[in-house]
């Protein structure tokens, strides 16, 4: 959904640049989360409203900062160097050997979908900023999970992704493409809502509530071969033989990662 829904959304960039893009995707999905799920705010408690609000805020940095970045470098490299915040985060959290093997794994398919060629041209503030987003993304798995524990998914989701919405639209104003929006651009950007925020979020917080953040990140490794996936399909862009490699390794990280938790947890259950 997430990379389906970039791939949409990086068509409306000529039109309505990176922050009015973001700034639509994530205002019509809060609006529609909020009358979906109808949170009761009132019953939150301070600890939770801390908590939505960093839950909200890593969601804006992770989603205008990537939107900025994919508008200066293809969506797949993208994602492939924002993936190095969950990286990072289930290397840092790993206890196990198989986990470092299994990141490390995933390491090597980020590492095959990088151009290293002189003569890639790569924007480097594209690079920098996928970097960045790549931090938030990470902060998003981790507030997530403590969010999560303390508040219903439904409002958890529906909250932050409200404070993600009244940071970034300022931006969107700012940009002063708005006034380009008309029905056609709102369908386009209504679909990349749905697909890129409304789903995916609501889908995330109940993963991060079964799932601890070291699977969760390494199985958000699946993103950069889901991109290059996308990209092929909505961008044409053909995948290259060093981009199947990668594919074959991120999804084998993410398989081996996933049956290893399962088997450590049916041990832990019959001791």
């Amino acid at each position: 959904c997430v990379q389906s829904g970039a791939s949409i959304a990086k068509r409306l960039f000529p039109i309505l640049g990176p922050a009015g893009t973001s700034s639509l995707r994530i205002g019509i999905s809060a609006i529609l989360l909020f009358f979906i799920n109808r949170p009761k705010l009132p019953v939150l408690t301070r600890q939770q409203w801390l908590y939505c609000l960093l839950y909200g805020g890593c969601i804006a940095g992770m989603n205008l900062i990537f939107y900025c970045a994919i508008e200066r470098i293809p969506l797949g490299l993208g994602v492939t160097l924002e993936f190095t915040g969950p990286l990072m985060l289930a290397l840092v959290t790993s206890r196990k050997i198989t986990d470092i093997v299994w990141a490390i794994l995933a390491t090597v398919g980020i590492l095959l979908i990088v151009p290293w060629q002189s003569t890639s041209n790569v924007d480097p503030i594209g690079v920098g900023l996928a970097l960045l987003a790549g931090a938030f993304w990470a902060g998003y798995i981790l507030a997530g999970g403590k969010v999560s524990k303390v508040v219903d998914s439904k409002t958890a989701v529906s909250v932050g992704t409200c404070v993600a919405a009244l940071i970034i639209f300022p931006f969107g104003i700012m940009s002063g493409k708005l006034v380009n929006l008309n029905v056609y651009y709102f369908a386009l950007a209504f679909a990349v809502a749905v697909l890129s925020s409304a789903l995916p979020f609501t889908f995330d917080m109940i993963a991060l509530k079964k799932l601890p953040p070291k699977i969760f990140s390494v199985l958000s490794s699946l993103h950069p071969a889901i991109a290059s996936l996308s990209g092929f399909i909505f961008l044409h862009e053909i995948l290259t033989l060093n981009q199947w490699a990668s594919v074959a390794c991120v999804v084998t990280a993410s398989i081996g990662m996933t049956l290893s938790s399962r088997k450590e947890r049916r041990l832990e259950k019959k001791d």
